[in-house]
């Protein structure tokens, strides 16, 4: 007899951040990430945080899933599963894994040592005996390797994707009735700079295999192109430090901690500019660090950590007296409160932008009220200054239409579950799957966070805010990818 399956959404389907699903298969369980959402961390006090405040005040400001609904759910959790080691997927894992004190954690090697480096004790002798502050058991996989879960036959592989950070992967459970693929987040990089290019021998053998659920981001479904390489945007991060005179003064570089293919691209332009690097941010040093053990990111000699405020504090009296030797990499390029780069733009710091300083933004604004209004602000406070900004050295790390398009050819799931970003972004989704043949509530299935769903039991449940599907159009499936390796 074949095991029911079913998938639960706890967090990151109705909105960005927080992601966190549950797949119930028979009766055992298996949860997929455990992120945060960060807007509401930010308007807490200094010192507040995710280390700090109890589960129940972060569910309560809506900080991490709330996974409380799975006391409701008839099964056992066998197994904690995390795609990758972004914030909104991996920052929940030291407050809610401990609730699952018998549930191993798997993951890459880059991933699994970043959960080590978080869930490290303040305590230092704690920290230097090992100890985390989780009880559960790490385990790394690479693609090679297959995990047996439980006792009803699962097994876990993780497949290599390109994302914006190392070590990315597509968990896959596969069971009596077919794979489960968790596709959150990817985007299809053929030329990427740190790594190899998706795994798509494995995932066309994947849809021949047979894929019974896709769970997949649908973050910018509603584009109609494909995602640009992260090639492109060294291309055009190499046009804003090496085509531009920035000679005269300082020059300072902000993008996302957790890029290391960006900070590699970065380290080669300032090597090419004659200039010393100084990274400030405790989340740099942290990325950085894992990147450099597990992901072949080269750190040279010339390059110095400041983590902390007081090492910040002593960079940036030494940027001000010698400012054309340095490339400042920092922190805060969304307006953060309390990251090094609000912090110089609010007057906070020993260092005083001038006229002609160089702020080059290597990353976009992250769509929410708080990163757009926070963005906003300190662009307005650097121009006072009088700082030059430059911005658009970016690439997504999310797929775009054409790599759904393209994953869906290689895949040909008998079900797909979009997540991210609520109704409009996942029925923008349902609309793509749509035009390749997978019909509205009975082959794709838009959740929304609590809503529950038993695949292949009927259509899925109306949204809250029902979009009607278009007519059906009878479409044959479209055959194999012709992708090559």
């Amino acid at each position: 007899m074949q095991p029911e399956i079913e998938i639960i959404p706890i967090g990151g389907h109705s909105d960005f951040g927080r992601n966190m699903t549950a797949i119930r298969v028979g009766r055992e369980i298996v949860i997929f990430d455990m992120g945060v959402k960060l807007d509401p961390l930010q308007g807490l006090p200094e010192g507040d945080g995710v280390d700090t405040m109890s589960a129940k005040a972060l569910h309560d400001i809506g900080a991490i899933p709330d996974d409380r609904m799975l006391r409701d759910v008839d099964g056992k959790v066998v197994a904690i599963v995390i795609s990758h080691a972004h914030a909104d997927h991996v920052g929940a894992v030291q407050v809610l894994a401990k609730n699952y004190p018998k549930a191993p954690i798997y993951g890459s090697p880059y991933t699994i040592r970043f959960i080590q480096e978080q869930c490290r004790p303040r305590d230092k002798r704690a920290a230097a005996d090992g100890k985390l502050t989780i009880p559960n058991k790490l385990v790394t996989l690479t693609p090679k390797d297959r995990a047996h879960l439980g006792a009803q036959q699962i097994e876990l592989e993780l497949v290599h994707v390109t994302h914006s950070i190392p070590g990315t992967t597509m968990p896959v459970l596969h069971t009596k009735k077919g794979a489960i693929v968790y596709a959150l987040d990817f985007k299809l990089d053929d030329t990427p700079i740190l790594g190899k290019k998706p795994d798509y021998a494995r995932l066309r053998q994947l849809g021949r295999e047979g894929v019974h659920l896709l769970v997949t981001e649908a973050t910018n479904a509603e584009k109609d192109e494909k995602t640009d390489s992260e090639k492109v945007a060294r291309t055009r991060l190499r046009d804003l430090l090496l085509g531009v005179d920035h000679e005269k003064e300082a020059l300072f570089v902000s993008t996302f901690s957790s890029h290391a293919a960006r900070f590699h691209s970065i380290l080669d332009f300032a090597d090419d500019l004659q200039r010393d690097v100084i990274m400030v941010g405790r989340s740099l040093e942290r990325y950085m660090s894992v990147a450099a053990d597990t992901a072949d990111l080269k750190i040279p000699s010339w390059v110095e950590m400041m983590p902390t405020r007081r090492h910040a504090d002593e960079a940036f009296r030494r940027v001000a007296k010698d400012p054309t030797r340095f490339m400042v990499v920092l922190t805060g390029h969304q307006g953060e409160p309390g990251a090094a780069l609000t912090r110089i733009a609010g007057g906070e710091t020993t260092y005083k932008m001038t006229k002609r300083d160089d702020v080059v933004f290597a990353s976009h604004v992250i769509p929410t009220e708080t990163c757009m209004t926070q963005r906003a602000d300190l662009e307005a406070r650097l121009r006072h200054s009088g700082a030059r900004l430059f911005k658009g050295a970016h690439a997504s790390g999310h797929a775009s239409a054409v790599d759904h398009r393209e994953l869906l050819t290689m895949l040909q799931p008998e079900h797909i579950v979009p997540a991210h970003g609520g109704l409009a972004i996942q029925n923008a989704y349902a609309e793509l799957a749509d035009a390749e043949g997978w019909r509205a509530r009975k082959e794709v299935h838009v959740l929304a966070n609590g809503q529950r769903f038993v695949v292949g039991k009927g259509p899925s449940p109306a949204p809250t805010h029902r979009v009607e599907p278009r007519p059906p159009v009878a479409r044959p499936r479209r055959g194999g990818s012709r992708r090559r390796n």
